[in-house]
């Protein structure tokens, strides 16, 4: 279970890497959309594991490689934006969400354009 703690270090990285990641799909990914869909952070605030959506993509693969490369810079900003609230900044770590792919999924299966895999 999350601390109160946590929590709040949680929200308040999710708001900064959303505006981080809002300036970078302008300017590395035009007319894709990456939003932070969840934070979590470990215990001893060492490391924040940030889930990332993006919409529409065709290789989802290329674009989270594209940040885990960059993850030093993007800390780096991050490290600007929270320096008065954090001591130390987390490490991060980054994974794609794919809940809005597996939903679109499931509402393709409900309407029965989608392949069933069970038969």
């Amino acid at each position: 279970m999350e601390s109160t703690r946590q929590k709040k270090i949680a929200r308040l990285l999710e708001r900064d890497f959303g505006e981080i990641f809002q300036r970078l799909g302008k300017d590395h990914f035009p007319g894709a959309m990456l939003s932070v869909t969840k934070v979590r952070v470990t215990p001893d605030l060492g490391i924040a594991r940030v889930y990332v959506s993006m919409f529409p993509v065709d290789n989802k693969k290329d674009m989270i490689d594209w940040v885990r490369a960059n993850s030093a810079s993007i800390r780096n900003d991050l490290a600007q934006r929270v320096r008065h609230q954090l001591r130390i900044v987390p490490e991060l770590e980054f994974y794609i969400d794919d809940t809005l792919d597996y939903q679109e999924n499931i509402d393709k299966l409900l309407r029965g354009e989608g392949e069933n895999p069970i038969k």
